[in-house]
């Protein structure tokens, strides 16, 4: 139902359809699918000029990835169509509103943003470790391998832990 009215509407409007772009029994929520890939590649090796969706959330479920989507769009010069929402950035009145979901976008980060630091901080107020806990590492051994010549992938490997750690705990020279 949704492709022939997709269909129907690029017949009316005049438009040359490329490639239909359809994941099946892929989930929406995921920012790589392939044939959304498929489309993004299309779009970036300039075969469209415009992409038509039957629905914003049949492209992507995430404001943020969508938003961040049309400008890619935007700036290779691909109209985005949304029929049920009836949006067409080609026109003064679509890129209006693709700038006020843009606007809702970044303040929907920015709440995500501070919510998590809120979290965060009440989380440490508590006690609770965040972030990984910190390796404890005798840094006198590592320059005492050090000194024996020992590389710091050798040190690391040696001691069982990253090598920017070993990098980390020796002394600027």
């Amino acid at each position: 139902m949704q492709l022939d009215a997709l269909r129907e509407y690029a017949t009316r409007r005049g438009y040359l359809i490329v490639e239909e772009f359809v994941d099946h029994g892929v989930s929406g929520t995921k920012t790589t699918r392939p044939a959304l890939d498929r489309l993004l590649d299309a779009a970036h090796k300039r075969k469209l000029d415009a992409v038509l969706v039957y629905k914003f959330d049949r492209f992507a479920r995430s404001t943020i990835f969508l938003v961040k989507a049309l400008e890619e769009f935007n700036t290779l010069g691909i109209d985005f169509v949304s029929y049920t929402e009836n949006l067409d950035t080609g026109t003064g009145m679509g890129k209006a509103m693709f700038t006020i979901i843009a606007a809702l976008a970044t303040l929907e980060r920015d709440l995500i943003v501070e919510r998590s630091a809120e979290g965060q901080r009440r989380a440490r107020a508590r006690g609770v470790q965040i972030g990984r806990p910190r390796v404890e590492v005798d840094q006198e051994e590592i320059r005492f391998l050090r000194s024996r010549g020992l590389s710091i992938r050798a040190i690391a490997d040696q001691l069982q832990v990253s090598k920017s750690v070993v990098g980390r705990l020796l002394p600027r020279t």
